[in-house]
């Protein structure tokens, strides 16, 4: 399915197309509201800021079974 509608004022559009070889074509476009960007920084800051505790859990109970 094709879509060909012009991004509106505020709207981000993003488009790429990734080929290798002769058989393989990939072409991912996306739309985007600056609502649904902010979103998407809440999201990747919300995995990030997680990730870094999980790191710090980790270390911590490392240290401990070596002691």
């Amino acid at each position: 399915m094709t879509r060909n509608v012009p991004a509106g004022p505020g709207q981000q559009h993003a488009e790429i197309l990734f080929e290798a070889g002769r058989n393989v074509r990939l072409r991912v476009a996306a739309d985007l509201s600056p609502a649904g960007l902010l979103g998407i920084a809440a999201l990747v800051s919300g995995i990030l800021l997680s990730t870094a505790v999980l790191v710090t859990a980790a270390g911590h109970a490392a240290r401990q079974r070596r002691a």
